[in-house]
């Protein structure tokens, strides 16, 4: 039987929370007095989740059934859910028209339909408890596209209106929605050179992503929805 004080911790479920970003935002978010819920493609997000007495799960984000799942172990597990990190690995890359469709169908799944279907499954909760938060993981280059990154960059786009459009529907609800979209961060190995062109002249740390959602995750952010948030060291220009 769970303690009193177990009963109120909340509770987050992460995708592609095995390593990366996703595992940084985990750790950050246990030590904040979560309990989670974790899914990575790998054994990864089993064995954190293990560590920090959590739950995990191997699956992908683009696979419905495998979203189902992990749902289903947070809830059976821990009763509730209280907030939901959508974070994916990295689409297919190519050139614009050469890509055959298959390519951009798989880009569809993993970063649009992945965030659909995790709102069909977990709203539902959240309506019952009166409160909730979805944090969208996508990029800078949403808004500034790069021929480098076709889907990338077209889908996460499309993530950022959905989240706009579900914020709009369901913030007299108290469930809130939001989108960080990470800079150049560590979880990668860049090109020589990059952080020059950054103006705080740097790559980002995956922790600075991690502390960043786990505060628009919180009550402390609690009138912040539908917002699309650079996390990128100023090297977006848009105003």
């Amino acid at each position: 039987m769970m303690s009193g004080s177990e009963q109120a911790s909340p509770v987050a479920i992460v995708t592609g929370g095995g390593r990366g970003m996703g595992a940084a935002i985990a750790r950050e978010l246990h030590a904040r007095g979560y309990r989670l819920a974790l899914m990575s493609p790998s054994a990864s997000a089993k064995e954190l989740a293990a560590e920090m007495g959590g739950v995990g799960i191997e699956g992908r984000a683009e696979n419905a059934f495998d979203l189902e799942r992990l749902v289903d172990a947070a809830r059976s597990s821990f009763g509730r859910v209280d907030a939901v990190v959508n974070h994916t690995g990295h689409p297919p890359k190519g050139d614009l028209l050469a890509m055959d469709e298959a390519k951009w169908l798989s880009g569809h799944e993993m970063i649009v339909l992945s965030v659909l279907r995790m709102a069909r499954l977990v709203t539902p909760i959240m309506l019952e408890q009166g409160k909730g938060a979805f944090l969208n993981i996508t990029t800078f280059a949403a808004f500034e596209p790069t021929n480098a990154l076709p889907v990338s960059c077209t889908y996460r786009a499309a993530v950022g209106s959905f989240t706009k459009l579900f914020a709009d529907r369901y913030a007299a609800e108290n469930i809130r929605m939001n989108a960080l979209l990470p800079g150049y961060i560590d979880s990668l190995e860049h090109k020589p050179g990059t952080a020059e062109a950054i103006p705080m002249q740097r790559i980002g740390k995956m922790a600075e992503i991690a502390k960043t959602a786990a505060f628009l995750l919180s009550d402390d952010a609690g009138y912040i929805t539908g917002q699309n948030i650079r996390v990128d060291g100023g090297v977006t220009r848009h105003v």
